[in-house]
């Protein structure tokens, strides 16, 4: 059985993390990039956004799709940054602005107070219309300054629950087990054997 599918990611990494995540979960998955357009992410939950990327792919490529959204949430934010991660300090993709904007606003929250979450949705979109989405959290809280040098965005901040290291003091093979887009995708991959495996292959030649 051979599946093929495009991540909607220009990310090589991404690509890459998926590839191990999947292959053990979904036997015979093909994953490959995607070379085609970003859409425009207007929607208002991870969900939505995520569906709009794997929509696009699958719309360009021909072939069953699937993107992720993600970002962090804190709750004395009331859930924020949320879907605005990525710029929440006020340019796309700083890292450093992004974690010091959201540390500032916390400067005065108690330790009890400061539980965080990563969050991704996971999305599959056939070319013929059935969508699927799934949730991933990785439950934690906020640490008042940055520690470690292996993650990137708000890893140096969040310390995932049971854990006295940050993120980005883990390895990225011990993240990579636990991570909110591992969850996602793990809770995704039976949807890609119902909808895209054996039976699904009988049927699409008869």
């Amino acid at each position: 059985m051979n599946l093929k599918l495009v991540l909607a990611s220009h990310n090589s990494h991404k690509l890459e993390e998926l590839r191990r995540v999947l292959e053990p979960l979904v036997p015979g998955i093909d994953l490959v990039g995607y070379d085609g357009p970003e859409p425009v992410e207007d929607g208002l939950s991870f969900e939505e956004n995520a569906l709009i990327k794997a929509r696009a792919a699958a719309a360009h490529t021909g072939l069953p799709a699937l993107a992720d959204d993600s970002g962090i949430t804190v709750g004395v934010l009331g859930g924020s940054p949320g879907i605005f991660s990525a710029r929440w300090g006020g340019r796309a993709r700083d890292d450093q602005a992004n974690v010091k904007l959201l540390l500032e606003q916390l400067s005065d929250i108690a330790e009890e107070h400061r539980s965080a979450g990563f969050v991704c949705a996971a999305a599959l979109v056939l070319p013929t219309g059935e969508e699927v989405c799934e949730l991933g959290v990785w439950e934690g809280d906020l640490l008042t300054e940055p520690i470690g040098a292996n993650g990137f965005g708000y890893d140096p901040i969040f310390r995932p629950a049971g854990e006295r290291r940050s993120a980005a003091e883990m390895r990225p093979e011990e993240k990579s087990l636990v991570s909110h887009r591992t969850r996602a995708f793990t809770e995704l991959a039976p949807a890609i054997l119902r909808l895209l495996g054996p039976a699904e292959e009988e049927r699409s030649k008869e």
